[in-house]
């Protein structure tokens, strides 16, 4: 295997009492994309801070295309691009601007007409910044960071805050970066994204990264249980749904309650049995496969949500 192309060693990193970083180590070859998936405040911004050369760590070792991240200079910034969980640009500057704008400050460029017009941005050359949408201003953020045809791509909660529909529109340009080859490494506390754009995922939790593998090495760690969502008439005590035959968690959601269950036959007829005798109603069931949240969830006992 070649060397690889984000390089991280025993990352540590505190905030007075507080560990943001507590010795992570991983490794990102090039044409990956590379998913840091967490819940807030589990060490991913941190981390990406680190390797994009923005903050130093206590301890452990970075490397970016082959250059500390600190002390690459002009080279290595030549090799970098960055999406930052937000972007904040002069109202009055101009689409068109910001991009030329970003351009002058590297050595190379792109066409920036035909970025603008893969980004769906063309029409929106000469509009303010401060009239954009939040999907439109998230796309611009992506045109400064490729401006220059970096190598690495760091994206740090992309869709955060975007509404469903402008998220898929930023899920299908990764994926197409992706294609090209383009070495990406994102954060995102979204299952879904995770296991839809990434190659690799380390799923981290207080500072320490819990698990390392492709979406479908993680899921198979849960392969011995079943998801079954239910949603009832009426509220019941957890208790009862955690005592159900087959059942190894069971917790609320927004509408109903997630149980894991080992035997999901065995727990379908106790749940009709409970329904019955407690005179409830239901009102929907939706059995599926496990997703990288229950991976979360076996190991940390919590949901990423919570």
């Amino acid at each position: 295997m070649s060397e690889p192309i984000i390089y991280v060693e025993q990352l540590r990193k505190s905030y007075g009492s507080v560990e943001a970083l507590r010795g992570v180590s991983f490794q990102v070859q090039e044409g990956e994309v590379f998913g840091l998936l967490g819940p807030n405040g589990a060490g991913k911004t941190t981390t990406v801070e680190i390797l994009e050369g923005m903050r130093t760590a206590d301890a452990g070792q970075a490397r970016v295309c082959g250059l500390d991240p600190r002390r690459g200079g002009v080279a290595f910034q030549q090799q970098i691009g960055a999406v930052l969980q937000q972007t904040a640009l002069p109202d009055k500057l101009r689409v068109g601007e910001a991009v030329e704008l970003f351009a002058r400050l590297y050595g190379r460029r792109r066409d920036l007409g035909a970025l603008l017009e893969r980004l769906g941005l063309a029409d929106k050359q000469h509009a303010f910044y401060n009239t954009l949408s939040g999907g439109q201003r998230q796309r611009l953020a992506l045109a400064l960071a490729l401006v220059h045809e970096p190598r690495v791509l760091f994206l740090d909660e992309p869709t955060a805050g975007l509404d469903p529909q402008v998220r898929r529109e930023i899920y299908e340009i990764i994926e197409e970066l992706r294609r090209e080859g383009k070495t990406i490494l994102l954060t995102t506390h979204y299952i879904e994204e995770a296991e839809r754009l990434c190659d690799r995922v380390a799923i981290m939790d207080y500072g320490k990264l819990i698990a390392l593998g492709t979406p479908a090495e993680l899921r198979q760690r849960s392969s011995n249980t079943t998801r079954i969502t239910v949603r009832l008439k009426e509220p019941i005590e957890d208790g009862r749904l955690r005592q159900l035959d087959g059942v190894v968690d069971c917790r609320p959601i927004l509408d109903g309650y997630l149980l894991h269950s080992q035997r999901p036959p065995q727990t379908l007829v106790a749940l009709v049995k409970q329904l019955e005798a407690l005179g409830n109603e239901l009102q929907s069931l939706e059995i599926s496969a496990p997703t990288l949240e229950d991976v979360f969830i076996e190991l940390t006992g919590r949901s990423l949500r919570d």
